[in-house]
């Protein structure tokens, strides 16, 4: 996994992200974390190069801190705010310490089930009570209807991108393969997958780790989840 992450990540994703996207998302972000009556700092979890954190930080007038393992997206990230290299299941903050935080774009779900709850278990750790986690995937449900996806194609920059993924229903993982090839020849690939959940099943993770969960929608204008959403967002207060 550790070979997914970093230049071929960056490479490979940012050309899908959109400005309209990102800032639909930070919105959705700002309006709950703007809300919570804590004091306090906020934290990304997963921040990549930072595509939400300006923006939440303006929106909210908080201390957002951005934290990943990946040099290459901090270093960009740390542009526009406070950033820090760690490992999201040794946390570096102290206990209590912020308001809340937030993982999008299956930031936890490229870890089996038992990691992903020392990751949650963690984030209880460093939340204060009564603070907000703010969790986004993609629904089980939503996946499983295209177990089978293929894509080839020229990025803007004129690499290739191919990439093969196939849904695992036993495992409920998405299990892929990413190769980049860059204009100068040079050929980035990994294997990955991404653990996939339905709203029950990511509740009962989420509450195993001492979280309660205060709501579960299905897109960022807060449509109910159900069989079409093409989110699954769950927020979470710190018990």
């Amino acid at each position: 996994m550790s070979d997914f992450f970093g230049e071929l990540y960056l490479r490979s994703t940012r050309p899908f992200l959109t400005e309209l996207g990102d800032a639909a998302e930070s919105a959705f972000l700002q309006r709950h974390f703007e809300a919570l009556p804590l004091e306090g700092p906020v934290l990304d979890l997963g921040c990549g190069h930072g595509r939400h954190l300006r923006r939440v930080g303006q929106g909210t007038g908080r201390l957002v801190l951005g934290l990943d393992f990946d040099a290459l997206s901090l270093a960009e990230a740390a542009q526009t705010s406070p950033v820090v290299r760690g490992d999201f299941f040794s946390l570096p903050f102290q206990t209590a310490s912020l308001a809340g935080a937030w993982c999008w774009y299956n930031t936890l779900f490229t870890f089996d089930d038992a990691t992903q709850r020392r990751g949650l278990l963690e984030l209880h750790r460093c939340v204060k009570p009564n603070g907000l986690l703010v969790l986004q995937t993609q629904p089980r449900e939503r996946i499983a209807r295209q177990p089978e996806v293929h894509y080839h194609g020229v990025l803007p920059d004129g690499s290739t991108l191919d990439e093969r993924a196939t849904f695992d229903p036993a495992r409920s993982r998405d299990v892929a393969t990413r190769t980049l090839t860059l204009p100068d020849g040079r050929v980035m690939a990994a294997d990955y997958f991404i653990r996939y959940y339905s709203a029950d099943e990511l509740m009962q993770l989420v509450e195993s780790a001492g979280w309660r969960v205060q709501w579960v929608i299905g897109s960022l204008d807060g449509a109910e989840i159900g069989p079409d959403s093409t989110d699954l967002i769950v927020g979470a207060q710190r018990g």
